[in-house]
């Protein structure tokens, strides 16, 4: 028979000594027979145990009994005041909630979260005190993903630690109407809050994977030796439901190969979603343990609080371990919302052992029996095992109950919608916090009183004198990063030339600029290349045997074409971020580059290269983070247009992009045709997010993979109009009807021999204009109508677009490689009659001269929409309207089915 494996353990392989594996057998069921099924497996888990000590190949189980990790005998000392802390978590707890159901009085009703933070503060709280090094602390200090819904809590600390005013915490969620800096934002939000968050993770499973990313960009930069990140630790707070998102655990498995044992994760899993338990019938922390395990993680479960190791110390026959692991959490998250008795009847109750071991506790104190992620102890433990492991990333199963210590909400299913706390349930919540409020203060007052016990208190004192010993306070954002020095105009020269009888796609043009900036002496070393396995699609393997792309582990193999000129090759100082296929995991790697200015103080240059379609229509939230995290850098986007790939068919067929990169304020789109205009588009995004005044914004640029003939840069070049938005390429010559043709990127091929048809063959002259983004013509036209509607008294301003096109003859016909939409964003402000040809619809597979004809959007299609547009207006017949679409079939796309494909593969 095959050899078969069942989780994991070999069950049909040779037996070399049968009689000494009979011997190993037979006393095996001895003992089953004489100790019981549970002492034997005791003393197989050891046996596992000892076989790991003894470095013998057993594989790893997937999940562990449902207790605590570390047993009370391996818990360190705890170094803190234990009841000083516990004061100071209750006034923040107290805060907090005040906080968010003041939010929610009569009349303002903004929302927010209470039960997270409730449930998180032990955790958050072991970490400020005693392990999250701040900005100041030698190695450079920590960062921390703090958990969106638990901001009301770190807003609450900061405002004990008087980073921020009771008049600010009375504004939550109200961050404009008091004034500037007045109010609080809900979330963490970097942009709203630049000088105190540090990143955005209210983005649901974008936070686990952003960590991973940035523990790994911590490395990369170690290893390249651009800064010393060997003290620094990135810590991210994570919710049991949250890890339901794909990407929550999509690259747990990197953190792993990687050995990034610089991260911790602190899933706080207090067994509630939004509308219900994460896992009814199941248990989520064994589900999480057996996935992190599985992926090579190490684990630490915090399961019980101190109160349970009693219990669990006197469970000789394992049937308190029994009952707790066949328990599935609903029927937990049930206890937690029931008295003592019934916890009796229906826990212990189900088996006299259990009944007899709590027989000498109230029904009180049954009921308080705590969750481990409610006690500091088990916590710290956790934190310093996390802290001291190698070559591992750490994930911490903490079990908690959401909206803990508020008997409203403790537990219930309602809890996460639940924003208001009546003055009843305020002075119960008071009570069990011991804390000095009245029922007067709360009663007389239309918001609960806000409670600080003084700057002098001893409590004040004791956090201020932890946070200075580990480096400050936090959360905190800081840019201690200098202005690069950016390289001169001879590095854009070869740009600017032309490709003479050569054709030349941008995507190749923007390589070139790309190694030239590489090899640059100031900012060579602060490029940080990065593709989803596409590198060589791009004709990027040029860089493979001088960058060399990046693995921690070096190359420790012979490369399938090492001898080859341009083999693959890695080493743990690649400059080269090789992502596989993850898009996703790129972005993850850009925002880390793009903010490694404010986190690690040192100007990083992302270059995110990728399939245009992939970009911002599968990763648009991990572009809006990128944002909120005021990173920077460009975003490229290949192979772009709806008709420029079409052999790859309708998934990779991109005619939107620039739309969605519109809905983000941060981005700023270009679409160039010409290598010239690339140069100087890029010189400015360098100038804009590198220079003396540096912006926190994202350039997106759009590439093509089709060759042209590339045209030398003009003399007189309109650089200004290349950079907002329009410049005016080509003046016709001649008398009689006169159009104005715009194009942008890959149709300006399409502008031009438009302009040659008209003037040859109809005796149509034509301007042509090259767009090189429609969404900033969009924005500025925007900005200035706002402008117009704010100053009624000063003289109305004029857009750009308007500007440029108000003494320009004939109609305006403008065309792209997108869907009509992208250049009907302009269409308000262009003067006179604007015609649009756009791909809409969906992409396919054929030749680009076939989609183009079925989209009607090449050199023909143009000539028609031009003649109609001058039939509208009386300057030529509608007859000739006719017979150039006779002539030309424009809705016929068998027209050109013999018309060979042009250059660039598919």
């Amino acid at each position: 028979m095959p050899s078969v494996i069942h989780e994991g353990l070999p069950t049909q392989l040779p037996d070399i000594d049968p009689d000494e594996t009979a011997d190993w057998l037979d006393s095996f069921d001895g003992m089953v027979d004489e100790r019981g099924r549970d002492r034997a497996r005791y003393v197989m888990l050891r046996l596992l145990e000892r076989a790991r000590e003894k470095q013998v190949g057993v594989p790893a189980l997937r999940s562990t009994d449902y207790i605590n990790s570390i047993p009370p005998e391996r818990e360190p000392w705890f170094p803190g005041d234990e009841e000083i802390e516990r004061r100071i978590r209750a006034f923040i707890r107290w805060n907090a909630a005040v906080m968010v159901s003041s939010a929610n009085r009569k009349g303002l009703e903004v929302g927010g979260h209470i039960a997270t933070y409730q449930s998180a503060a032990s955790l958050y709280e072991v970490g400020f005190n005693h392990f999250f090094r701040g900005k100041d602390h030698p190695g450079g200090g920590d960062q921390i993903y703090i958990q969106g819904h638990g901001s009301p809590g770190i807003y609450a600390r900061a405002f004990l630690e008087g980073r921020l005013t009771e008049q600010q915490l009375s504004r939550f969620r109200q961050e404009v109407q008091h004034g500037p800096g007045n109010g609080l934002p809900s979330y963490p939000h970097p942009r709203l809050m630049p000088d105190f968050w540090e990143f955005p993770t209210v983005s649901m499973g974008l936070t686990a994977l952003n960590a991973i990313y940035q523990a790994r960009f911590n490395r990369y930069l170690h290893n390249r030796g651009i800064k010393d990140t060997a003290d620094q630790r990135v810590w991210a707070f994570l919710g049991d439901g949250e890890m339901g998102e794909p990407e929550s655990l999509g690259a747990i498995g990197l953190a792993a190969r990687e050995e990034l044992d610089n991260l911790v994760f602190v899933v706080n899993c207090n067994l509630q979603q939004l509308d219900g338990p994460v896992r009814g019938n199941g248990k989520i922390i064994q589900e999480l343990e057996a996935q992190f395990r599985g992926a090579g993680w190490n684990v630490i479960k915090v399961v019980w609080g101190r109160e349970w190791d009693e219990l669990l110390a006197r469970d000789v026959d394992g049937v308190l371990v029994n009952r707790m692991n066949n328990t599935p959490d609903g029927q937990y998250q049930t206890y937690s919302t029931e008295g003592g008795d019934y916890i009796r009847d229906h826990f212990f109750g189900i088996d006299p052992r259990l009944r007899q071991m709590v027989e000498h506790m109230t029904d009180s104190q049954i009921e308080k029996l705590p969750r481990g992620g409610h006690d500091y102890r088990k916590v710290y433990a956790a934190f310093d095992a996390a802290t001291k492991t190698s070559g591992q990333p750490t994930v911490i199963l903490a079990k908690t109950i959401k909206g803990w210590t508020i008997d409203a909400l403790e537990g219930k299913n309602a809890t996460h919608q639940m924003k208001k706390l009546t003055k009843d349930d305020l002075k119960k919540f008071r009570d069990r916090l011991y804390l000095p409020i009245s029922d007067k203060e709360i009663d007389a007052a239309e918001i609960a009183p806000f409670f600080h016990p003084g700057k002098d208190a001893p409590e004040i004192q004791y956090m201020l004198e932890r946070r200075a010993a580990l480096g400050g306070s936090l959360p905190r954002r800081v840019d201690r990063s200098s202005p690069l020095k950016l390289p001169g105009d001879a590095v854009y020269a070869d740009l600017k030339q032309g490709s003479g009888k050569n054709k030349v796609a941008t995507t190749m043009a923007l390589v070139r600029l790309l190694r030239d900036w590489m090899k640059d002496p100031e900012i060579g070393d602060r490029v940080v290349p990065i593709a989803p396995d596409e590198y060589r699609t791009f004709g990027m393997d040029s860089m493979f045997p001088s960058a060399k792309v990046y693995n921690p582990g070096g190359q420790q193999y012979e490369s399938v074409d090492r001898k080859l000129l341009l083999s693959y090759k890695e080493s743990a100082q690649g400059q080269m971020l090789h992502e596989g296929i993850s898009e996703a995991g790129s972005m993850a790697s850009a925002t880390a580059a793009g903010s490694a200015y404010s986190t690690h103080g040192e100007q990083m240059i992302p270059f995110y290269i990728f399939y245009s379609m992939f970009g911002f229509q599968r990763t648009g939230d991990s572009v809006w983070a990128m944002a909120d995290q005021l990173a920077r850098g460009f975003l490229i986007g290949a192979t772009a247009g709806r008709t420029t790939l079409t052999g790859e068919g309708l998934q990779h067929a991109d005619g939107h992009s620039p739309l969605i990169a519109a809905t983000n304020p941060a981005v700023v789109h270009y679409d160039p045709a010409y290598a010239y205009e690339l140069s100087h588009i890029m010189q400015s995004g360098l100038e804009r997010m590198y220079g003396a005044d540096a912006e926190n914004v994202i350039f997106y640029i759009t590439v093509y993979n089709e060759p042209i003939s590339q045209p030398a840069e003009p003399g007189d070049v309109d650089v200004d109009g290349i950079l907002r938005g329009l410049h005016q390429v080509g003046t016709g010559e001649g008398d009689g009807p006169r159009v104005q043709l715009m194009g942008s990127g890959v149709a300006m091929p399409w502008v031009d021999d438009a302009a040659r048809m008209l003037r040859e063959e109809w005796g149509v002259t034509a301007d042509t204009w090259s767009v090189t983004s429609w969404n900033e013509l969009a924005r500025d036209a925007v900005s200035t109508e706002e402008w117009n509607l704010l100053h009624p008294d000063q003289e109305a301003r004029t857009s750009y677009v308007t500007d440029r096109l108000r003494n320009a003859r004939g109609p305006v016909v403008a065309v792209s490689d997108y869907m009509r939409a992208v250049p009907l964003q302009i269409a308000r402000w262009v003067p006179g009659d604007f015609r649009v040809l756009g791909a809409d619809g969906f992409g396919f597979a054929d030749t680009r001269p076939a989609a183009r004809r079925y989209f009607r959007i090449d050199a023909q299609s143009v000539v028609v929409q031009t003649l109609q547009a001058l039939a509208d207006a009386g300057e030529v017949s509608r007859d000739k309207v006719t017979e150039a679409f006779a002539r030309y079939r424009i809705d016929d796309p068998t027209a050109v089915a013999d018309v060979a494909q042009e250059g660039g593969d598919a």
